[in-house]
């Protein structure tokens, strides 16, 4: 049995939500393998379509209610009740993305801007943009196509090739 080592050739991303959170997980883990040299593709389907529709991609938010890994600063629990008051979910989106700015992320348009001109591709969800009642101007510039996961599925074909679920 051979122990050598043989390099990721192909990452293939599927977006399916659209908060901050999610997002940013697709859109990080795409960047990355494009600065490895790693061709890159991202589906975005469902909810995940708000990280490409240009009236959504800048304005994503962390869910508070229900969401069990919910922080407050240093680590202390947040409390379920606290999540569902007017105000609270916008607030821990707000000081999600300025944590984010301190890091240096950018936001959601120049995070697609760098993937596709790295080498990315990214792509939207014929399905999803249909029943959303979505057009190609919808969504960002950096889209390459409104394919069928069946499309997406044949792209991702080959050795050496991870598909993430996000």
């Amino acid at each position: 049995m051979s122990t050598e080592k043989k390099p990721l050739e192909k990452v293939c991303l599927i977006c399916a939500k659209g908060s901050l959170e999610d997002v940013y997980a697709s859109l990080v883990m795409a960047n990355g393998a494009v600065m490895e040299g790693i061709e890159t593709k991202v589906f975005f389907t469902f909810f995940g379509l708000d990280g490409i529709t240009k009236k959504a991609m800048n304005h994503l938010h962390t869910a508070t209610t229900g969401n069990p890994a919910m922080r407050m600063p240093g680590g202390l629990p947040f409390p379920t009740m606290l999540g569902g008051l007017p105000g609270v979910e916008s607030a821990v989106s707000s000081m999600m993305r300025k944590q984010m700015e301190a890091l240096d992320m950018p936001p959601v348009d120049e995070f697609l801007e760098m993937i596709t001109a790295g080498g990315g591709e990214i792509y939207a969800c014929k399905l999803a943009v249909d029943m959303f009642k979505l057009k190609k101007e919808d969504l960002s510039d950096e889209v390459s196509d409104i394919i069928t996961i069946g499309e997406f599925y044949e792209m991702c074909d080959g050795d050496r090739t991870q598909i993430i679920f996000t």
